[in-house]
């Protein structure tokens, strides 16, 4: 009986030391998938940030890049917040880049310096970033910008013009002032194709930069520009009001792209300009009224009011689900067909280039990578084409979509699909 007793009990000590062992093990476990689970700032970039590797800073030092030059547009709206937002929160700095982060007046200027090498990163409207193809220019995209931005045809107030389509047969022609070679001269020449308005007879166009624009200069008929000039003058200065807007004639989109040389050469620092970039975005998402005030501080925009700047803000950085800096690229290659075709049949363009040129031109392996790290579900199509849209990104007129004259109020994020793994935004967290 004894020896039973005794038996038993060594069992019962085997038993408790194996399930102290199991006990151990999962709680180790644990730990190391606690230790594994990514820490997201309050703005939702996981953390820590990758940092780009010592070889890649020398290869750019010994490339005369450094500091690592980037171009964008002061008067473009969504594109110019997030730009400032990555420089002037150190988004760059740190992941281990120093940059010179300068704005321009107009796409046709940023093409300028990125041709001559000077600027090795920029951002380009459609038109302009179709010349850097037309010319050969190595650089890829890696992210959209300020999607659907609106273009608009701005009259005076007292003006009799009430649609495109009121240009046709004036006389003498109506003259408009625009930034040629811009995104919106396409949207003027599309406007004109649709509605049968003759340009050079029915309307004549005038260079002229955005600053001089907002003054609505007497003997214009009215001017053509893209946000926040156009709320400049329609909302701030009142000197003006939309008679019509570029949505059914142009799904207008941006590119954030850089030199091929980067790509081929330090891919790790294309990935910590697009992981920035994303990072810029999250955080505007969360503060906007700090991104206004940042703005604010940026010479070029001094003229803006403040409520100007925080409704931009709104409109082209935190409408859409961020989920719109995807480069859907053959989506955005259909859409950019249609402004090939016209530059080359206008000889604008040398080359006749097509969708597959813009796809070529795209590299969506760094966004990829970016929405790997947040937890993201890389879109199929961007979020402002409605589920059932029966239209084609390829032929216009375009049926309507979600654009800032028909939204009502911000695309809730994340929703179901939206999401592959756990991610946390402002202290909340969602889960696929």
């Amino acid at each position: 009986m004894e020896r039973i007793v005794t038996a038993s009990i060594a069992t019962w000590r085997r038993v408790l030391i194996a399930a102290a062992c199991v006990a151990g093990l999962c709680a180790a476990q644990t730990a190391q998938a606690a230790d594994a689970a990514p820490t997201f700032s309050d703005w939702g970039w996981p953390m820590p940030r990758e940092q780009v590797s010592q070889k890649s800073v020398q290869w750019l030092k010994d490339k005369g890049w450094w500091p690592l030059s980037i171009a964008y547009q002061a008067p473009w709206s969504g594109q110019n917040a997030v730009n400032i937002v990555m420089d002037k929160q150190g988004f760059l700095k740190d992941r281990g880049l120093e940059t010179k982060v300068q704005a321009f007046a107009s796409g046709p200027e940023i093409n300028e310096v990125l041709v001559s090498g000077r600027f090795q990163v920029g951002s380009g409207g459609n038109f302009p970033f179709s010349s850097l193809l037309d010319k050969r220019i190595p650089v890829k995209a890696i992210a959209i910008e300020s999607p659907n931005l609106l273009h608009a045809l701005v009259v005076p107030p007292d003006s009799k013009i009430r649609s495109f389509k009121d240009l046709k047969g004036s006389n003498p022609p109506a003259a408009l002032g625009i930034v040629t070679g811009s995104s919106a001269e396409f949207y003027v020449q599309m406007a004109a194709m649709v509605n049968d308005v003759k340009i050079g007879r029915d309307v004549i166009l005038k260079n002229m930069t955005p600053g001089d624009q907002m003054a609505m200069p007497e003997g214009l008929a009215g001017v053509v520009s893209w946000d926040p000039t156009v709320a400049m003058i329609t909302e701030q200065r009142k000197n003006g009001r939309v008679a019509d807007s570029i949505f059914p004639y142009n799904m207008y989109e941006g590119q954030f792209y850089v030199r091929d040389e980067l790509v081929q050469n330090v891919p790790d620092v294309v990935q910590a300009l697009c992981d920035a970039f994303v990072e810029a975005t999250l955080w505007i998402r969360l503060h906007p009224e700090q991104t206004a005030d940042l703005m604010a501080q940026v010479p070029q925009l001094k003229s803006y009011s403040k409520p100007i700047l925080l409704d931009q803000v709104k409109r082209y950085n935190n409408a859409y689900k961020p989920s719109y800096v995807y480069p859907n690229a053959q989506f955005w290659g259909q859409v950019n067909s249609v402004v090939f075709r016209w530059l080359h049949e206008h000889g604008r363009i040398v080359r006749p280039l097509s969708a597959d040129d813009f796809v070529a031109a795209v590299d969506t392996r760094f966004m990829q990578k970016t929405f790997d790290k947040l937890g993201w579900t890389v879109p199929k199509a961007p979020p402002f084409v409605p589920a059932g849209w029966t239209g084609d990104p390829a032929k216009i007129p375009y049926p309507s979509y979600l654009d800032v004259q028909s939204m009502k109020a911000p695309q809730p994020f994340p929703e179901k699909g939206d999401l592959v793994r756990p991610w946390t935004f402002d202290k909340k967290t969602w889960t696929p």
